[in-house]
């Protein structure tokens, strides 16, 4: 009796060594996999040591701001869209060609090109909303390149707010993977108060992994 009582325990003890040795070595595949896990999320998002290009559209001046100021933190060159034929200096009269232009559905010619786009990893789109998209020689230029392949940012900047713009930018490009995009609101014109915005443009680029 006293043998089988001995055995039991026996049994009893290796069935508890079993379990706790089991135990640790899921805990330790866990943690494993949430490190592996942590280790991929960063490696997604780290764009530090990407080629970049800061392309941008502007006419009062606030997205010329912008765009200088994404390409100094984010270390990128840039290329300002410009339509061929000037738009008209007076507010009133750009917004109703930029309103024909739109509804017409042109891809208006523009000035310039990107010297090899091909080495870019990285493309800003950065554009004004204008009739609730971004202006048609943007268009134009998403158009001129193949961004397969690259990582295609949008930004804007707004008097109330981005409407179908970033959205819009990310459709011209299906073919380009996408991160988050922002729209700035600003009431000024010419760049005026785009430091106040500047905070705001940090927190982004760093949630995108700049």
């Amino acid at each position: 009796m006293k043998k089988l009582f001995t055995i039991v325990a026996m049994m009893l003890l290796a069935v508890m060594a079993l379990s706790a040795c089991t135990a640790k070595t899921n805990k330790a595949n866990q943690e494993a996999g949430e490190s592996t896990n942590e280790t991929t999320k960063k490696e997604t998002t780290d764009m530090k040591g990407k080629k970049v290009l800061v392309a941008y559209f502007s006419w009062s001046g606030n997205t010329k701001e912008a765009a200088h100021y994404i390409a100094q933190k984010a270390g990128a060159d840039e290329f300002e869209i410009i339509r061929e034929k000037t738009y008209p200096t007076e507010y009133n009269a750009c917004t109703e060609d930029a309103k024909a232009e739109k509804e017409a559905g042109e891809r208006p010619a523009i000035k310039g090109k990107v010297e090899n786009m091909a080495q870019y990893d990285v493309v800003f789109v950065c554009v004004p909303v204008w009739w609730y998209t971004a202006p048609m020689p943007v268009f134009t230029f998403l158009e001129q390149y193949d961004l397969k392949g690259k990582t295609v940012i949008p930004f804007c900047t707004a008097y109330s707010g981005p409407s179908s713009t970033l959205r819009d930018i990310v459709s011209a490009t299906p073919h380009s993977n996408h991160m988050d995009g922002i729209c700035i609101v600003t009431k000024e014109m010419g760049g005026k108060d785009m430091e106040k915005k500047h905070p705001k443009i940090d927190k982004w680029l760093t949630e995108i992994g700049f």
